[in-house]
Protein backbone atom coordinates (compact mmCIF):
# COMPACT_ATOMS: atom_id res chain seq x y z
CA UNK A 1 0.00 0.00 0.00
CA UNK A 2 1.40 3.20 -0.61
CA UNK A 3 0.97 6.43 0.96
CA UNK A 4 1.78 9.88 -0.99
CA UNK A 5 4.37 8.16 -3.20
CA UNK A 6 5.80 6.57 -0.65
CA UNK A 7 5.79 2.41 -0.74
CA UNK A 8 5.10 0.21 2.12
CA UNK A 9 6.60 -3.01 1.74
CA UNK A 10 5.83 -5.92 3.55
CA UNK A 11 9.12 -8.12 5.37
CA UNK A 12 9.95 -11.15 4.06
CA UNK A 13 9.22 -14.17 6.41
CA UNK A 14 12.14 -14.79 8.72
CA UNK A 15 13.59 -18.28 7.85
CA UNK A 16 13.25 -21.02 10.28
CA UNK A 17 16.27 -21.53 12.28
CA UNK A 18 17.30 -17.45 11.23
CA UNK A 19 16.73 -15.86 15.13
CA UNK A 20 19.99 -17.53 16.07
CA UNK A 21 20.26 -21.22 18.23
CA UNK A 22 18.02 -22.19 20.68
CA UNK A 23 18.43 -22.62 24.46
CA UNK A 24 17.01 -25.50 26.76
CA UNK A 25 15.09 -23.96 29.65
CA UNK A 26 18.60 -24.51 31.91
CA UNK A 27 20.83 -23.25 29.88
CA UNK A 28 18.32 -20.24 29.21
CA UNK A 29 18.20 -19.79 33.54
CA UNK A 30 22.33 -19.97 33.64
CA UNK A 31 22.49 -17.04 31.26
CA UNK A 32 19.82 -14.69 32.13
CA UNK A 33 19.85 -15.58 36.01
CA UNK A 34 20.43 -12.98 38.91
CA UNK A 35 23.56 -12.71 39.58
CA UNK A 36 25.32 -10.38 43.05
CA UNK A 37 28.12 -8.18 41.93
CA UNK A 38 28.99 -6.70 45.31
CA UNK A 39 28.88 -3.44 44.43
CA UNK A 40 26.54 -2.47 47.54
CA UNK A 41 23.57 -0.33 47.44
CA UNK A 42 22.78 -0.14 43.93
CA UNK A 43 24.37 -2.12 40.87
CA UNK A 44 23.42 -2.75 37.67
CA UNK A 45 21.61 -6.33 37.28
CA UNK A 46 22.09 -5.37 33.50
CA UNK A 47 22.66 -2.19 31.45
CA UNK A 48 18.83 -1.64 31.47
CA UNK A 49 17.75 -3.11 34.93
CA UNK A 50 18.98 -1.62 38.46
CA UNK A 51 19.34 -3.65 41.33
CA UNK A 52 18.61 -2.15 45.06
CA UNK A 53 20.10 -3.77 48.17
CA UNK A 54 17.29 -2.33 50.76
CA UNK A 55 17.76 -2.65 53.65
CA UNK A 56 15.59 0.42 54.90
CA UNK A 57 14.57 3.27 52.52
CA UNK A 58 15.03 3.88 49.08
CA UNK A 59 13.32 6.82 46.89
CA UNK A 60 12.02 5.60 43.46
CA UNK A 61 10.06 6.93 40.54
CA UNK A 62 6.78 5.94 40.66
CA UNK A 63 6.07 2.61 38.57
CA UNK A 64 9.73 2.05 38.34
CA UNK A 65 9.31 -1.17 40.35
CA UNK A 66 9.24 -4.90 37.90
CA UNK A 67 10.05 -7.44 40.76
CA UNK A 68 11.41 -7.53 44.23
CA UNK A 69 12.44 -10.56 47.00
CA UNK A 70 11.70 -10.01 50.34
CA UNK A 71 9.50 -7.51 52.84
CA UNK A 72 9.34 -4.61 50.85
CA UNK A 73 6.69 -1.35 51.30
CA UNK A 74 5.61 1.01 48.80
CA UNK A 75 3.94 4.52 49.52
CA UNK A 76 3.60 7.39 47.20
CA UNK A 77 5.12 10.93 48.48
CA UNK A 78 3.06 12.79 50.53
CA UNK A 79 2.92 16.52 49.45
CA UNK A 80 3.57 17.50 53.08
CA UNK A 81 6.62 15.30 52.93
CA UNK A 82 8.93 18.19 51.33
CA UNK A 83 7.79 20.99 54.05
CA UNK A 84 5.25 23.57 53.61
CA UNK A 85 7.27 25.87 51.29
CA UNK A 86 6.49 22.99 48.66
CA UNK A 87 3.17 22.28 49.18
CA UNK A 88 2.14 25.94 48.79
CA UNK A 89 4.27 25.70 45.11
CA UNK A 90 2.62 22.42 43.98
CA UNK A 91 -0.96 24.16 45.15
CA UNK A 92 -0.40 27.31 42.89
CA UNK A 93 1.84 25.29 40.01
CA UNK A 94 -0.35 21.81 39.83
CA UNK A 95 3.06 20.23 40.02
CA UNK A 96 2.48 16.56 39.77
CA UNK A 97 5.97 15.04 39.22
CA UNK A 98 5.45 11.61 42.01
CA UNK A 99 8.51 10.07 43.96
CA UNK A 100 7.51 6.87 45.68
CA UNK A 101 9.67 5.18 48.65
CA UNK A 102 10.65 1.56 49.00
CA UNK A 103 10.82 0.68 52.80
CA UNK A 104 12.09 -3.05 53.58
CA UNK A 105 14.44 -5.41 53.32
CA UNK A 106 15.29 -6.96 50.27
CA UNK A 107 16.25 -6.82 46.31
CA UNK A 108 14.50 -4.51 44.36
CA UNK A 109 14.25 -4.12 40.86
CA UNK A 110 13.54 -1.12 38.71
CA UNK A 111 13.31 0.09 35.18
CA UNK A 112 11.92 2.27 32.94
CA UNK A 113 10.73 1.37 29.70
CA UNK A 114 14.12 -0.59 28.63
CA UNK A 115 16.22 2.58 29.10
CA UNK A 116 19.89 2.89 30.06
CA UNK A 117 20.70 2.78 33.73
CA UNK A 118 23.61 4.93 34.89
CA UNK A 119 24.54 5.18 39.07
CA UNK A 120 25.90 8.34 40.10
CA UNK A 121 27.38 8.74 43.44
CA UNK A 122 26.88 12.98 45.09
CA UNK A 123 29.37 13.97 47.22
CA UNK A 124 28.11 16.98 48.86
CA UNK A 125 27.43 18.19 45.26
CA UNK A 126 23.97 19.41 43.27
CA UNK A 127 22.59 18.57 40.58
CA UNK A 128 19.66 18.62 38.07
CA UNK A 129 17.71 15.98 36.41
CA UNK A 130 14.77 15.82 33.95
CA UNK A 131 11.64 14.33 35.49
CA UNK A 132 11.37 11.63 32.86
CA UNK A 133 15.08 10.23 33.75
CA UNK A 134 15.12 10.01 37.57
CA UNK A 135 14.72 6.24 38.66
CA UNK A 136 16.09 6.12 42.05
CA UNK A 137 18.12 7.51 45.19
CA UNK A 138 18.74 7.36 48.05
CA UNK A 139 17.00 9.47 51.34
CA UNK A 140 20.28 11.23 52.00
CA UNK A 141 19.83 13.27 49.12
CA UNK A 142 17.63 16.21 49.37
CA UNK A 143 15.47 16.66 46.68
CA UNK A 144 12.63 19.20 45.41
CA UNK A 145 10.62 18.93 42.24
CA UNK A 146 9.64 22.05 40.36
CA UNK A 147 8.48 22.92 36.94
CA UNK A 148 10.20 25.61 34.48
CA UNK A 149 7.36 27.42 33.31
CA UNK A 150 8.72 29.03 30.59
CA UNK A 151 8.84 25.45 29.22
CA UNK A 152 5.20 24.82 29.83
CA UNK A 153 3.36 27.36 27.51
CA UNK A 154 5.44 26.02 24.87
CA UNK A 155 5.97 22.20 24.87
CA UNK A 156 2.87 19.52 26.30
CA UNK A 157 3.16 18.91 29.89
CA UNK A 158 6.04 21.48 30.55
CA UNK A 159 9.10 20.07 31.89
CA UNK A 160 9.85 18.78 35.37
CA UNK A 161 13.28 18.17 36.86
CA UNK A 162 14.46 17.30 40.24
CA UNK A 163 16.93 19.45 42.13
CA UNK A 164 19.26 16.68 44.07
CA UNK A 165 21.56 17.55 47.03
CA UNK A 166 23.95 16.35 49.10
CA UNK A 167 25.97 13.08 49.36
CA UNK A 168 24.34 9.43 48.69
CA UNK A 169 23.87 7.21 45.23
CA UNK A 170 21.27 7.95 42.36
CA UNK A 171 20.41 6.15 39.23
CA UNK A 172 19.45 8.06 35.83
CA UNK A 173 17.80 6.65 32.90
CA UNK A 174 18.66 7.67 29.35
CA UNK A 175 17.25 6.42 25.82
CA UNK A 176 20.78 4.86 24.44
CA UNK A 177 24.27 6.03 25.57
CA UNK A 178 24.13 9.33 27.17
CA UNK A 179 26.40 11.90 26.39
CA UNK A 180 28.07 14.94 28.66
CA UNK A 181 28.83 18.09 27.26
CA UNK A 182 31.31 20.20 29.15
CA UNK A 183 30.12 24.15 29.56
CA UNK A 184 32.60 26.45 29.39
CA UNK A 185 32.86 29.82 30.29
CA UNK A 186 32.77 31.73 26.85
CA UNK A 187 31.22 28.40 24.93
CA UNK A 188 27.64 28.12 25.69
CA UNK A 189 25.95 24.55 25.46
CA UNK A 190 22.38 24.70 23.36
CA UNK A 191 19.88 21.54 23.95
CA UNK A 192 16.89 19.96 23.04
CA UNK A 193 14.69 20.13 26.33
CA UNK A 194 13.24 16.64 25.14
CA UNK A 195 16.89 15.23 24.78
CA UNK A 196 18.04 16.75 27.61
CA UNK A 197 19.05 14.42 30.85
CA UNK A 198 20.62 16.47 33.40
CA UNK A 199 22.89 19.33 34.25
CA UNK A 200 25.56 20.47 36.80
CA UNK A 201 23.94 22.60 39.75
CA UNK A 202 25.79 25.54 39.06
CA UNK A 203 24.27 25.69 36.02
CA UNK A 204 20.68 27.74 35.40
CA UNK A 205 19.67 27.14 31.88
CA UNK A 206 18.36 30.01 29.84
CA UNK A 207 15.45 29.72 27.01
CA UNK A 208 15.61 30.50 23.79
CA UNK A 209 12.94 30.41 20.39
CA UNK A 210 14.99 30.20 17.16
CA UNK A 211 12.63 32.08 15.06
CA UNK A 212 13.83 30.55 11.96
CA UNK A 213 13.61 27.66 12.50
CA UNK A 214 10.15 27.26 14.13
CA UNK A 215 9.89 29.35 10.63
CA UNK A 216 11.64 27.09 8.28
CA UNK A 217 9.69 23.45 10.57
CA UNK A 218 6.63 24.95 11.78
CA UNK A 219 5.71 26.39 15.18
CA UNK A 220 5.34 22.95 16.23
CA UNK A 221 8.77 21.91 16.12
CA UNK A 222 10.25 21.02 19.42
CA UNK A 223 13.95 22.15 17.79
CA UNK A 224 13.02 25.69 17.34
CA UNK A 225 12.79 25.89 21.36
CA UNK A 226 15.94 25.80 23.00
CA UNK A 227 18.12 25.20 26.42
CA UNK A 228 20.87 28.01 27.04
CA UNK A 229 23.72 27.03 29.45
CA UNK A 230 26.32 28.79 30.19
CA UNK A 231 29.40 29.37 32.58
CA UNK A 232 31.28 26.24 33.58
CA UNK A 233 29.68 23.31 33.37
CA UNK A 234 28.29 20.53 32.25
CA UNK A 235 25.13 19.18 30.57
CA UNK A 236 24.18 15.21 29.53
CA UNK A 237 22.18 14.34 26.59
CA UNK A 238 20.47 11.46 24.97
CA UNK A 239 20.27 10.71 21.12
CA UNK A 240 16.90 10.54 21.49
CA UNK A 241 13.93 13.21 21.93
CA UNK A 242 11.66 12.44 24.95
CA UNK A 243 8.64 13.68 25.04
CA UNK A 244 8.33 16.06 28.16
CA UNK A 245 6.99 14.54 31.62
CA UNK A 246 3.56 13.83 32.01
CA UNK A 247 2.46 14.02 35.57
CA UNK A 248 0.87 10.44 36.41
CA UNK A 249 -2.34 10.72 38.21
CA UNK A 250 -4.10 8.34 41.31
Amino acid sequence: MGFGGWVMNTPPPIPAGASGPSHSIQEFIRATAQEDKGHGFFEKETERLLEVNLNGRVNMKMGAMVAYTGNIKFTREKMLDQGIGNLLKKAVSGEGLSVTYADGQGKLYLADTGKKVSILRLQNEVIFVNGNDVLAFEPSLKHEISMMKRVAAMMSGGLFNIRLEGSGMLAITSHYEPRTLIVEPGRPVITDPNATVAWSGNLTPQFKTDVSLRTFLGRGSGESFQMLFEGSGFVVIQPYEEVAYQPQGG
